[in-house]
């Protein structure tokens, strides 16, 4: 082999090395960093759909450091009367809900965070109606709970009903606060 062949070959694998560093950083810069890292210098992540993939699904379970609680309670609103109860939930706990009532009543879904100035709270969902169901999250520690309120002539009764993975409530009403400490379900079941 002479010498003139080798600097030939040489040449060749040097620039086969350099395509090859250069085509790495291309997958680099286009694909990996926006489905890893959620990076995307170049806006080829996006345009691909490749950004979010990198993050972890939510858990199909989360641990909850209380007893599994059922709550039905039932009020008697008279005309232009208004009740609010809350439960006392840490964040990222879910309390299932349902309420019906005999009529139409003005809802407000909201919460007080722990620390929060006096008479601050976060509404999550608010309207008139005479059913309403779901889940909530609690997204920070606190209470959270309704303000329901009769708006009509008439009398209704109000059934709400709950489950979730808290110990206490309470119901304000008249300016008074009443708590309630709630069983575990295993302590509410009939054998």
């Amino acid at each position: 082999m002479n010498s003139e062949t080798s600097r030939r070959s040489l040449r060749k694998a040097l620039l086969a090395m350099l395509a090859a560093a250069a085509g790495a950083a291309l997958l680099l810069l286009t694909l990996v960093l926006p489905a890893e890292y959620g990076v995307d210098p170049l806006g080829t992540g996006e345009a691909f759909g490749l950004l979010g993939l990198s993050e972890q699904p939510p858990a199909a379970v989360t641990p909850q450091a209380a007893t599994f609680a059922v709550d039905v309670v039932r009020f008697e609103l008279a005309s232009f009367e208004s009740v609010e109860y809350k439960y006392r939930l840490p964040a990222g706990a879910s309390l299932q809900f349902g309420w019906e009532a005999s009529g139409a009543t003005v809802f407000d879904l909201h919460a007080e965070p722990d620390g929060a100035a006096e008479g601050f709270a976060e509404s999550f969902s608010s309207g008139k109606a005479d059913a309403d169901y779901g889940t909530y999250i609690a997204p920070f520690p606190g209470i959270h709970g309704w303000f329901f309120e009769n708006r009509s002539p008439l009398p209704i009764t109000l059934t709400l009903t709950t489950a979730g993975f808290y110990r206490t409530a309470t119901e304000f009403r008249d300016g008074w606060e009443m708590p309630r400490q709630l069983p575990p379900v295993s302590e509410t079941l009939v054998p």
